[in-house]
């Protein structure tokens, strides 16, 4: 076939679909799991909002929290949103929190696919607390504490979540084979 490239599966000067996943859902869902799964199966750039931001502000997620408070640190991550939902062809996971401040859902269904990673407040209990770092809206909570903290916000954010083009349940997802199960059901979700 003349002008086929057998790499990009798209005829020559035909112009390229630009795709950006943008993954969100509470603290503990899988989002980076996911998303870094995601991005080495389909060869896309992963950028973890809050990594991008911390390497941009060169301080932690909770430096800024401390020095600027939790609406200092949204504006920052406002900000930062638009700029890495400008990238092409790339896989976003964003902070639980992302979805619920200004009109980061709306702009994010605008910029990409958004997928809900959906998981029962239980479950998410279950991931924070095998967790490797204390999230910083988390700090100095007993377990009872966290258990309600995260059902509370999961009644306040669950309608800003649900506004994504996509939900998956990942409620199942707990070792690498089940990620794996999960990524595929992500990509047929998707058609990709």
């Amino acid at each position: 076939m003349y002008g086929y490239c057998k790499e990009c599966s798209r005829a020559k000067g035909e112009k390229k679909e630009m795709r950006r996943i943008i993954i969100i859902g509470y603290m503990g869902a899988g989002k980076t799991t996911v998303g870094k799964a995601l991005s080495k199966q389909l060869n896309m750039p992963f950028y973890d909002l809050d990594w991008y931001i911390e390497s941009r502000m060169r301080k932690t997620v909770k430096e800024i929290f401390d020095e600027r408070g939790e609406e200092g640190f949204r504006i920052i991550e406002h900000n930062l949103l638009h700029e890495v939902a400008e990238f092409e062809d790339v896989i976003i996971s964003c902070g639980g929190g992302v979805p619920c401040f200004y009109d980061n859902m709306e702009y994010m269904n605008q910029q990409g696919e958004t997928v809900y990673l959906k998981a029962t407040p239980e479950v998410l209990y279950g991931h924070l607390k095998m967790g490797k770092s204390v999230r910083p809206l988390l700090e100095n909570k007993t377990q009872e504490e966290v258990k309600d903290f995260i059902n509370e916000q999961l009644k306040i954010r669950e309608p800003y979540y649900n506004k994504a083009k996509y939900i998956l349940d990942v409620n199942l997802m707990d070792d690498y084979d089940k990620i794996r199960i999960f990524v595929t059901k992500l990509r047929d979700l998707l058609a990709l």
